[in-house]
């Protein structure tokens, strides 16, 4: 096989970066590997799948949280030719027994509680549990060639979030973690000698590439627990780190901990974090030390626009990367000038380095253009402003008015730590601006001082109407709001509504 440039699927990059040999490749639970180690890990694990039956071409399911198990089965079916399907470990119910339907996986691989729960949701395919005898793991069968997997053939079907509707299964050819690995490692300049932190979930693009970002140079990935606020800091230091990767509501988490010591007791200075909030940027350089990167970039796509920790301004998408065309157009998908708020759409020039669809629907072309139901703005010097989501946009009085934007407002107030705006309904047959607000731990938040503060950062029809304290926000696994449940749940007993308030104020 060729170098690491010329590799176009997992085995050829996981075959090429063998040439970092000894150097420390990963890092998780109690295992280290070394690059060379990894490669006979990904030879024998498909040796080991295919002793038990796997075959080119199958679904194997994982319900596994951050351990090595689940990096050696995604990539010994890489090197299989089969396909991994990990699923989040918070399913349960209706959600699992949906995404395995819509997998169908033939094998499950998973700990001991959630292989019968996904047992219950109705899976009747082989299960191995972890940890127990006979499961399919490295060095238990001799090592096997890799298979000649085509850039297109899918290595992976990864499940969206389903933060505004049903949960869709992705597939992800085999090119597309090549090319996440080098548009990533150019973005955050990405080196041999870098350490590379994430305690995102393996079942998300966001951590499962990380592994494609090290490889593509060298460097060393540490893989870790769930996200604590509390705790993360102390682990980025233990680990040596020098990149961390967050998702947008980690940050405003961080910087709602009390200060200490430990915000500046690590070796970490820029971090990949999409989504994060523009006012808490400068706020988290300043405290801890890191240069946030923003980009786009979603489970069916890739990093397509991106920034540099050079390069950056808050709040912004970047600017688009090499090998790729993004615009923004109208409803009818007409492009629309400069400064226009739209949906964004995006189109590769790089061989595969897109998702070829849905699971169930006809293969996409590599090189099509994307709906991304994102809603941003394009500068005239070429810098994308995201807006909001378009099914996360308030209708109110005949204005769209962006949850991102009211969110921005309300975490500049001192008593916010998070907040979550959305539309509820209105007596005027439109929405209404509802906030979840979790106060900042030592301080009291005053509703009208509240809206008094947002009518100075908002125009009057985006200032929220009903305002609801909570212990803390419904997220996804990945650290997304789930607003779904949050506009399910609606006006509460307990909700503060302006109009009210006002009402009562004018008839004393």
């Amino acid at each position: 096989m060729g170098g690491i440039a010329d590799a176009l699927t997992v085995p050829q990059l996981v075959d090429a970066a063998e040439k970092f040999g000894d150097r420390t490749f990963l890092r998780v639970g109690g295992t280290t590997r070394t690059y060379a180690e990894t490669r006979e890990a990904a030879a024998t694990m498909a040796g080991a799948l295919a002793a038990r039956g796997c075959r080119p071409g199958d679904r194997i399911a994982a319900l596994l949280p951050n351990r090595i198990e689940l990096v050696d089965l995604t990539l010994g079916c890489a090197w299989l030719g089969a396909v991994v399907v990990p699923l989040n470990t918070a399913l349960c119910g209706r959600s699992l027994r949906h995404v395995l339907h819509e997998a169908q996986p033939r094998f499950l691989y998973a700990e001991g509680e959630l292989a019968e729960r996904a047992v219950e949701a109705g899976h009747q395919g082989t299960v191995w549990v972890a940890g127990e005898e006979d499961v399919p793991a490295p060095g238990t069968t001799g090592a096997l060639p890799p298979a000649p997997v085509r850039p297109q053939d899918t290595a992976a079907v990864l499940f969206t979030s389903g933060t505004t509707g049903a949960s869709r299964g992705v597939r992800c050819p085999q090119a597309q973690f090549v090319w996440w690995g080098r548009n990533v490692a150019d973005s955050l300049r990405l080196t041999s000698d870098d350490v590379l932190f994430t305690c995102l979930p393996l079942f998300h693009t966001n951590a499962l590439n990380t592994l494609a970002h090290a490889m593509t140079v060298g460097a060393s990935c540490v893989v870790g627990g769930r996200f604590s606020a509390t705790r993360h800091w102390a682990q980025v230091a233990q680990t040596g780190a020098t990149a961390v990767y967050l998702l947008g509501a980690m940050a405003p988490m961080l910087l709602a901990q009390p200060p200490g010591p430990q915000d500046r007791a690590h070796r970490a200075w820029r971090g990949l974090s999409p989504a994060t909030p523009a006012a808490a940027w400068e706020p988290f350089r300043e405290r801890f030390g890191i240069r946030l990167v923003d980009g786009f970039g979603s489970t069916e796509t890739n990093l397509v626009t991106g920034s540099t920790p050079e390069e950056t301004r808050p709040g912004y998408l970047g600017t688009v990367r090499a090998g790729f065309s993004a615009r923004v157009v109208d409803e009818g998908l007409a492009p629309v000038a400069d400064g226009t708020p739209g949906e964004l759409v995006v189109r590769s020039h790089r061989e595969h380095a897109f998702s070829t669809g849905y699971v169930g629907d006809a293969m996409e072309p590599s090189d099509s253009w994307r709906r991304t139901g994102d809603r941003v703005i394009r500068e005239p010097d070429g810098w994308f402003r995201f807006v909001d989501r378009i099914k996360d946009v308030i209708r109110r009085r005949g204005e769209n008015i962006s949850s991102s934007e009211v969110e921005s407002a309300v975490r500049t107030h001192p008593a916010v730590a998070e907040a979550a705006a959305f539309p509820v309904s209105s007596e005027l047959a439109e929405d209404e601006v509802m906030v979840a607000i979790v106060v900042r731990p030592g301080t009291d938040l005053d509703p009208e001082d509240l809206t008094r503060h947002c009518a100075l950062e908002l125009p009057a029809f985006a200032v929220p109407r009903y305002i609801e304290t909570v212990p803390s926000l419904p997220l996804t696994e990945t650290g997304k709001v789930r607003k779904a449940a949050l506009r399910e749940r609606g006006v509460t007993a307990g909700t503060w509504d302006r109009a009210r308030t006002a009402g009562r104020t004018a008839q004393s």
